[in-house]
């Protein structure tokens, strides 16, 4: 009942957030009319459904506020995207917005953006080792893991309950400069629990490296879900949490968990509600998951290529938290909520970001 009372208060304000959002509610107003020029967006992959909904929701807002885009994905591939940017440069564009596969695998193009005085914004994903990053427009990714870590807490009673409770750990791609974040957020949470005992983590897999997911692919968090299940969970013990950073992680988790495990469920978490996890949300496979309205952040970075066009100030609410190893990049954080059975409807449905007809 706690819970349910908790969740009905923060819907509330999760949605009223929505509507203010990153300041992006005004984006338009104050991009359209005076907007010209040709910005570059490149995404890392449409195999992820929340990057189709970037990159189709920026080159909306874009195109609305009169910019002409060059949106292209990469397909997950390093070259592919460094090429794709160079002729992005060769093409002329003003602003290069842009998702980097590996953070730390673009500086050679990030130079030639900045001697083409071309300004860039790194999306979602900081781009590191390059002078030639401008600004940085994410979620704030270390309060996505601090969020998951306290669902868990509260999921579990972690503070009254005796335990020992049985906990795994899967977070992300290894290139992904996010997955450290969200990882971190998450673990500075639960580590007092591990210390005392309290979440035990039976395969002894916590380190970053151990539970990282290359690409963050579905079918590797699948495979190693499974091989856990049948090292230490065969002879019926009980898996209590997963701490998934993400929903494809999660996603993964959850098909080992059909064909391979007979106890009671555990409390998954997981980021970007995805259609088909909040499916599985509402079919009690997935416990939560970190909702990121999209749309929030396009509209905010849709005002800060205006602002950057118009030679204005550019908005940003942080400059000291993200140093990408040549110095602190000024960065606009959105606030990240989270969506459960509760409240997912408020968060999701009647905010238009889906219709029911897609959750059924």
């Amino acid at each position: 009942m706690k819970k349910k009372i908790l969740s009905a208060l923060l819907s509330i304000a999760m949605v009223a957030s929505l509507l203010v959002g990153c300041g992006g509610g005004d984006a338009a107003s104050t991009s359209a009319g005076g907007g010209e020029g040709l910005v570059g967006v490149a995404m890392p992959t449409k195999d992820l459904q929340r990057w189709n909904q970037d990159g189709a929701n920026m080159k909306s807002e874009l195109e609305a506020a009169g910019y002409s885009v060059d949106l292209q994905y990469a397909s997950n591939d390093v070259a592919t995207q460094v090429s794709q940017i160079e002729n992005m440069i060769s093409s002329g564009v003003d602003v290069l917005v842009v998702a980097s596969i590996d953070g730390s695998s673009l500086g050679t193009v990030m130079s030639q953006a900045k001697e083409a005085g071309i300004p860039v914004i790194a999306y979602d994903r900081l781009i590191m080792d390059s002078d030639a990053v401008s600004y940085y427009a994410t979620f704030d990714n270390y309060m996505v893991g601090t969020k998951q870590g306290q669902y868990i807490v509260e999921a579990l009673d972690l503070e009254n309950a005796a335990g020992p409770f049985n906990l795994e750990l899967f977070t992300g791609d290894p290139g992904d400069n996010n997955a450290n974040f969200f990882f971190g957020g998450a673990i500075d949470v639960l580590q007092p629990y591990i210390d005392s005992g309290k979440l035990v983590i039976q395969s002894g897999q916590k380190e970053f490296a151990d539970v990282a997911t290359a690409n963050w692919s579905s079918e590797e968090a699948q495979k190693r879900m499974e091989n856990i299940l049948s090292s230490y969970y065969a002879g019926g013990t009980q898996l209590d949490v997963v701490m998934c950073s993400n929903d494809s992680t999660a996603l993964g988790v959850t098909n080992a968990l059909e064909a391979n495990y007979t106890g009671k469920y555990p409390v998954i978490t997981g980021q970007d509600c995805d259609i088909a996890n909040v499916k599985n949300m509402i079919a009690g496979k997935q416990s939560m998951s970190i909702f990121k309205d999209t749309r929030t952040l396009a509209s905010q970075v849709v005002k800060m290529v205006g602002q950057i066009l118009a030679g204005e100030e550019v908005e940003v609410n942080d400059t000291t938290t993200y140093d990408n190893g040549t110095g602190v990049i000024p960065s606009y954080l959105c606030e990240p909520v989270f969506a459960d059975v509760n409240n997912y409807k408020e968060l999701l449905i009647d905010s238009g970001y889906y219709k029911e007809e897609d959750l059924q």
